[in-house]
Parts: structure tokens; sequence; C-alpha cells
């Protein structure tokens, strides 16, 4: 099946984790490496309508790239253009299956959509 999709970066461990897990139940997930193949802003706006949150959630706020573009930036869009140009900002892992995403953080969030 790969009915599952990863927004994975391999140096990460927690993604690393939630990707064991998928494959651990049954799943050959697609693996974006969303550092190489950076999402489009429709795909980021489609993430955030199937996690059901805004734009700042999905932001790693310790990152270099979110203090010195993102930290003062309130508008969604300005926001979700930012992360086409910054995508180390995205949180890792997002899983996405059919019309549904989690946050791979912690990992076993995967066992809501597998």
């Amino acid at each position: 099946m790969s009915d599952i999709t990863i927004f994975h970066n391999p140096r990460c461990s927690k993604s690393r984790q939630a990707l064991a897990l998928i494959e651990e139940a049954g799943y050959a997930p697609i693996i974006r490496l969303y550092l190489e193949d950076v999402p489009t802003q429709a795909e980021i706006q489609d993430i955030l309508t199937k996690l059901g949150c805004d734009c700042q959630a999905i932001l790693r706020r310790q990152e270099e790239a979110y203090k010195a573009h993102f930290k003062d930036v309130d508008d969604e869009q300005a926001l979700i253009a930012l992360l086409t140009d910054y995508p180390k900002v995205l949180e890792r892992p997002i899983i996405i299956k059919g019309d549904n995403a989690v946050i791979g953080r912690p990992p076993e969030a995967v066992h809501m959509l597998v």
C-alpha cells in the first residue's frame, strides 16, 4: 500500500521513527524528501487543511531561519510563502493519508492514521 505520504527528513530521528512505525504497520509510504522536493504553497495549504490547523502549528521555532524570517510575520499567506523559501522550518515529519494528516511528534502519532 502506498496511500500514505510522509514528509521526511532522514537526518531527523523522529522522522525516522515515524517512518519505521508506518512500515511496521504494513505500509510502503511515499517518502517526500521535502528539503529537496520543496512543497508548493498550494501543497502547504492542503497540508494545513488536512491537519486542521494554521501555519503557526507547523513551524519549527528553534530554527535560525524561523528567527530570521518568520518570527514577526502574522499573515498566514506570507508564512506559507516563506515555507517554500525555507522548508527547513517546516515541522517534521508530516504524515498524510487521504484527507487526514498528523505531525509525527511524537512518532506514535502516526497510529492515528495507520
